[in-house]
């Protein structure tokens, strides 16, 4: 049996006793509206051993103006990152935030476009691993270098060139991850345009959690994602959201699911409404 792209407090916890040198943490803590408080948030209490990784500094690179707020990095230098972090082709990377998985969902989609697939997310984050009788530490680690290179696979991903293509030949269906608002255009705060890309369908990140902030069930998703989808199948969705972070999550969700195959579009809607050529629509 595959092994799920989540993980449990509890199997965490469990492979940490057994002082697995493969494992490394890290804690994926940021806030959109503050790009110091990620940080701040680790350095207050992490889980022990765990390294931090930036989304504005290490998991995007700066924007141009027109190619979204959080373009993906370059490969390598997002792959010498994280082997400043420690990490090395072998190691099991489990990814966690303070919030609700989305900037660990970013990690774990970063980490699988490079060619790492021994990635999981901590199901419920930081929340989870209290609750569930862990420890927090204030100790920052100062790990090793590792040996983790880039080997991009590119096919997980898609351009703001083929996604207005697919406007037309509609071959693939596109999910918006961003709250129900926004997507129809109201409340948008964000981005200079309000709307949607004309097809897509919406799936606000949010509704993959329960109340507790974990994951819903597999079956769960997977019957509320094909409702959502009908005949689509996983392999012809193009994820989006605002800035290519929380359509992360939709794809995790669907990968904890079992509906494998679906693609990023990275730029997202802060890249789409910065075009000229751009249709938008309001619904």
């Amino acid at each position: 049996m595959p092994t799920s792209a989540l993980i449990k407090a509890s199997e965490l916890a469990a492979l940490l006793n057994q002082d697995n040198d493969n494992i490394l943490l890290v804690d994926c803590s940021y806030a959109l509206t503050d790009p110091a408080a990620g940080a701040q948030t680790y350095s207050q209490g992490h889980i022990p051993g765990a390294v931090h990784a930036d989304l504005g500094t290490l998991l995007s690179q700066p924007g141009n103006g027109t190619n979204g707020r959080h373009p993906l990095p370059d490969p390598q230098v997002f792959a010498d990152g994280m082997a400043a972090l420690g990490a090395n082709s072998n190691s099991l990377i489990i990814a966690y935030d303070a919030e609700d998985s989305m900037f660990a969902a970013r990690l774990w989609w970063l980490l699988r476009w490079i060619g790492h697939d021994k990635v999981r997310v901590l199901d419920g984050g930081l929340r989870a691993w209290t609750e569930a009788g862990g420890e927090l530490s204030t100790v920052v680690p100062r790990p090793e270098r590792g040996s983790l290179n880039a080997r991009p696979q590119n096919s997980l991903m898609t351009h703001y060139a083929e996604v207005l293509a697919n406007v037309e030949s509609r071959q693939r269906q596109v999910l918006d991850a961003r709250a129900a608002d926004r997507f129809r255009g109201e409340n948008e705060t964000l981005d200079p345009v309000g709307g949607h890309i004309p097809g897509a369908l919406n799936r606000p990140y949010k509704e993959n959690l329960d109340a507790q902030g974990r994951f819903k069930t597999a079956d769960i998703l997977r019957k509320e994602f094909q409702a959502l989808l009908g005949n689509t199948p996983a392999q012809q969705v193009i994820h989006q959201c605002g800035s290519g972070v929380s359509a992360c999550h939709n794809l995790l969700a669907m990968e904890a699911a079992g509906l494998t195959g679906g693609i990023l579009y990275p730029g997202s809607w802060s890249e789409w409404c910065h075009q000229p050529d751009a249709p938008v629509a309001r619904d």
